[in-house]
C-alpha cells in the first residue's frame, strides 16, 4: 500500500534526523513507527492479560532455574536498592 503523506516541515526533518541517526531511510523509519503504535494498542492491559500473552508467547516456564518466583524478586529488589547511583 502506498500513501502520500504531506508533513510540516520541522516533522520532516526531526523525522529525516532520527531515521539517518538510526541508519534508516525516513520511509522505512515512519513504518516502524507506526507499527509500534498500533502494537502498543493490543499491549496487555491487565494481569490475566499479560499471562495469556505469555503463555501465547511461550515464556511460562522458561527460567527453570527460579525454583521460587517469590525469592527471586526479593533477591532482585534488594540488589536494585544496594545499587550505587551515579
Amino acid at each position: 500500500m502506498s500513501i502520500t503523506l504531506e508533513l510540516p516541515q520541522d516533522l520532516e526533518i526531526e523525522l529525516l534526523a532520527k531515521a539517518s541517526r538510526l541508519g534508516m531511510n525516513l520511509s522505512d523509519y515512519i513504518v516502524q513507527i507506526l507499527s509500534s503504535s498500533v502494537y502498543i494498542d493490543r499491549m496487555p492491559k491487565t494481569g490475566p492479560e499479560l499471562v495469556k500473552y505469555w503463555k501465547a508467547e511461550s515464556l511460562i516456564g522458561t527460567r527453570s532455574d527460579i525454583t521460587d518466583s517469590q525469592v527471586h524478586a526479593r533477591q532482585i529488589r534488594e540488589q536494585a536498592e544496594r545499587r550505587k547511583r551515579i
